[in-house]
């Protein structure tokens, strides 16, 4: 592939969660150029910023497991998951959305954010992304590629209440959303909260940590916002 195309796929996998090494075992190549394409900033194709006239939608996907923990009010026949939905399952409290928009002809603009909705709202996200239409199957298998199952076909509605809303409630406990969120962010189109979603574990904050997470910094920030005993965590190393 052509050093475009492998900075797409670098993205992609890198705003689903995967870290440097594991994007170098997915792709093939050395970890240092991992990295260096993760640092690599936006790229020639990386629009920054919507036309304030609200691009044609193409399709949107989030991942399966989403609705895993959360009670959904009045919900929509077409906001469809797995039925079986286990505790702790891949996927739950952690989905990956991404939604493609037209930009040309030959053109489409993807963007995709990944959602911790038990807890950090959006933990990462890809702003406004120019491909040819032709490469944009490879792109979304990347950007799903850290899940065990193809995603599902979700309608607008239900990606701006999973992430907007879950922004929201994270705000509501003090966390701020990935900065590149807000250029993200008008590709999910316009919204009227609140969210039919109800985030938390059950309603519950419950923070599970990631590779990138300070679980001191994050336990400290639910004990002012819930207080202690008010929250859920699973971390895989003590906390000070």
């Amino acid at each position: 592939m052509d050093s475009e195309e492998l900075r797409s796929h670098v993205h992609a996998l890198r705003a689903a969660g995967s870290t440097p090494k594991q994007i170098a075992r997915t792709l093939g190549i050395p970890r240092s150029k991992a990295v260096e394409l993760v640092h690599s900033g936006a790229g020639p194709r990386m629009e920054r910023a919507m036309t304030t006239v609200e691009k044609r939608l193409v399709g949107c996907w989030i991942t399966r497991q989403w609705s895993n923990g959360l009670s959904i009010e009045n919900r929509p026949p077409d906001w469809i998951d797995d039925d079986d939905l286990p505790p702790q399952a891949m996927g739950a409290g952690l989905p990956s959305v991404a939604v493609v928009r037209e930009h040309s002809d030959d053109e489409v603009s993807v963007c995709g954010y990944l959602v911790d909705t038990y807890c950090q709202g959006v933990k990462n996200a890809i702003p406004p992304h120019m491909m040819d239409r032709r490469d944009l199957t490879g792109y979304l298998a990347h950007f799903f590629s850290a899940y065990d199952r193809e995603p599902l076909p979700a309608p607008i509605e239900l990606a701006q209440n999973v992430v907007l809303g879950a922004v929201e409630y994270a705000q509501g406990l003090g966390f701020d959303p990935d900065p590149d969120f807000y250029l993200a962010k008008p590709h999910l189109g316009a919204w009227q909260p609140p969210s039919q979603i109800r985030f938390g574990l059950r309603g519950k904050p419950y923070f599970q940590q990631g590779p990138y997470d300070n679980p001191t910094r994050v336990m400290r920030t639910l004990d002012r916002s819930v207080g202690p005993g008010n929250y859920g965590f699973f971390t895989e190393v003590s906390i000070d």
